[in-house]
């Protein structure tokens, strides 16, 4: 985080000035939705979800430490258990009643952006589903680096585990997918097919698995 960041002010003095709190959401929510509209394929969903990330900021402020990374890493780390829990558990009232009062955060013109964000991040979604395939800590850390972009330690920080384990589970998971990624071009040596097969939103599989994402 930038001195410029600090200024505006962090998590901690954002949930405590109301003011402060529409900055830190403005400065973010761009982020935040390409982050769910990469797992979420419907707009009004995208936004529930959106919400309650920043609803959840309220709750979470004291855990941010700028030491371990970023706002953004920090905020991809609750982005990403919001998103698990919505796939987890069963629409209940009070949580319907919760994305009902969290949607006002958003204005009307940002689901008119999230229905964009969910076209333009589906090679996005893509490479996930590809992604589903490996053990779930392998999963998350590769998900963070290769396709939200985050640094092994940023992605470390995230998931509230160690720099090392982060890096071990990122060499297992880029070794099975490069196995995959050469299994799959084996067996269709045509280069048109072979080049679909490794295609990611930001470069090859192939580039993401060797370790140069």
């Amino acid at each position: 985080m930038d001195g410029a960041e600090r200024l505006r002010g962090g998590p901690a003095a954002a949930v405590r000035d109301p003011q402060l709190f529409e900055a830190f959401y403005r400065r973010h929510v761009d982020a935040v939705m390409r982050f769910v509209a990469r797992r979420v394929d419907d707009p009004h969903t995208a936004a529930d979800l959106t919400a309650e990330i920043f609803l959840a900021v309220l709750d979470s402020a004291h855990t941010y430490r700028p030491r371990l990374g970023s706002e953004t890493a920090w905020l991809y780390g609750i982005a990403r258990n919001v998103v698990s829990s919505e796939r987890r558990r069963v629409a209940r009232e009070a949580e319907r009643d919760l994305r009902l009062s969290g949607r006002r955060l958003l204005e009307a013109d940002d689901i008119a952006r999230l229905e964009d964000k969910v076209d333009a991040e589906s090679p996005g979604r893509r490479v996930l589903a590809a992604l589903a395939r490996l053990p779930e800590g392998e999963r998350a850390v590769m998900e963070l680096v290769a396709v939200d972009q985050l640094t092994v330690t940023e992605a470390a920080a995230a998931l509230g585990i160690r720099q090392v384990t982060a890096r071990v589970r990122l060499h297992r998971a880029r070794k099975a997918l490069r196995g995959e990624a050469d299994s799959e071009a084996g067996a269709d040596s045509r280069p048109e097919v072979r080049s679909k097969t490794v295609e990611t939103p930001d470069a090859s599989l192939l580039y993401v698995v060797r370790g140069e994402a």
